[in-house]
């Protein structure tokens, strides 16, 4: 792609994306991530009606003085998104690419979190750990993040999501609210996942494609695995090629649904086909309410 073209493609997603955000997205976001927590303050001497479950005992044995902890909110998070380039993500057969669905959701989210004064990172990744952009904060990194995904030609094919996990855990110490992008068509991720899960606030937001649901009435069909070039010749006239086809979709779909959920994983189904921001708004609605 020709600098210019990157260029064009990241203002066009800037443009579209910032819209988004200035008009519906940033008070939901922010409404949901208000803040890790509560963190230290300072140690001040005991007043009537402080809670006693916050009486420092050991400054209070020093003074000869009950003193109790101060804590105040952290309002600054640190966000990362994971962005899977796999050659899985080329397919589309309607609107657009999972891949560019998954950079616009990217942005989007990207740019959620500087409104937010949030920091922000990249983890882009295959069958390996591609690039990796630390979390700051501002407009320009932002734009940053958004140029290295557009323009970003992957080396690897295939999908790792362990070792991308792996690695997260290794460059994201403190907790962290990461986003993963991604089709999930890999294995052995399982474990991986919940140790993330368990150290960090992850949330899944899982590609699909209709033609990866269910096949049209085409006639004879050539099929290729996008990560490993086999191909495969199948009559898709053949109402029970269609059905198998079908129900081993809807077998893995209800897998990765089992695994998010006995995960205690938050996920976001997205589609090609459909617009993305009802789905993105109504689960932050629902954390919101959750959390409150």
């Amino acid at each position: 792609m020709l600098p210019v073209e990157v260029i064009r493609k990241v203002r066009h997603i800037e443009i579209s994306t910032r819209r988004l955000v200035n008009d519906i997205f940033a008070g939901e976001y922010h409404s949901t991530y208000r803040g890790r927590g509560m963190e230290f303050s300072e140690v001040r001497e005991y007043q009537r009606g402080d809670d006693i479950r916050a009486i420092d005992w050991n400054v209070t044995a020093r003074m000869g003085a009950p003193f109790v902890k101060i804590f105040q909110e952290e309002r600054e998070l640190t966000v990362l998104i994971m962005v899977d380039l796999s050659s899985s993500g080329e397919f589309g057969s309607v609107q657009r690419p999972k891949r560019e669905l998954g950079i616009e959701v990217a942005a989007l989210l990207a740019f959620a979190a500087i409104r937010n004064n949030d920091r922000v990172g990249l983890i882009a990744f295959t069958d390996r750990v591609e690039r990796y952009v630390p979390p700051k904060k501002g407009q320009k990194h932002a734009l940053r993040l958004i140029s290295e995904l557009v323009r970003f030609e992957p080396a690897g094919a295939k999908t790792n999501l362990c070792d991308a996990l792996e690695y997260l855990m290794r460059v994201q110490r403190k907790r962290a609210v990461v986003f993963v992008l991604s089709d999930f068509l890999d294995e052995n991720f399982e474990h991986m996942l919940r140790v993330a899960n368990r150290k960090h606030d992850l949330v899944a937001l899982s590609l699909t494609d209709p033609r990866e649901i269910e096949l049209p009435d085409v006639g004879l069909l050539w099929l290729e695995d996008a990560e490993t070039g086999a191909l495969k010749l199948i009559d898709t006239s053949d109402s029970e090629v269609r059905r198998r086809f079908m129900m081993s979709s809807a077998g893995k779909r209800m897998a990765r649904e089992k695994l998010f959920r006995s995960s205690d994983l938050d996920a976001i189904p997205l589609s090609t086909d459909a617009d993305y921001t009802s789905p993105l708004i109504g689960f932050f609605r629902r954390r919101a309410r959750r959390f409150r």
